[in-house]
């Protein structure tokens, strides 16, 4: 799910904080993605409480301005990021990463 960075709509909610809803309505039937907002590793942390990540902009900033190794960067950027962010929150690995680890925002 993305929303596109609310270009077309700008008091659209940001995707992480509807993201436990969207999860709650339909992840029994379908598997649930969230592209969009994905800047930080603590965004990927939350991210893969509710679901999966997907990696597009990141990727393509590092891309547009280092080639192969933007790219690289970015990824080293982001991986030690999420790391610090598993650790600081008590998550030696991805089995205990829940929902249970994030508080939904209030609207």
């Amino acid at each position: 799910m993305s929303n596109h960075g609310a270009r077309q709509l700008d008091t659209t909610l940001a995707a992480i904080s509807v993201l436990p809803a969207i999860v709650d309505a339909v992840a029994s039937a379908v598997e649930v993605y969230v592209d969009g907002g994905i800047r930080r590793g603590t965004d990927v942390l939350k991210a893969l409480a509710y679901g999966r990540v997907r990696l597009s902009r990141p990727i393509l900033w590092g891309l547009a301005v280092g080639g192969e190794a933007g790219v690289t960067t970015v990824l080293g950027i982001l991986r030690k990021e999420f790391d610090l962010a598993k650790a600081l929150s008590g998550c030696p690995t991805l089995t205990i990463v829940t929902r249970d680890l994030v508080r939904p925002s209030e609207h």
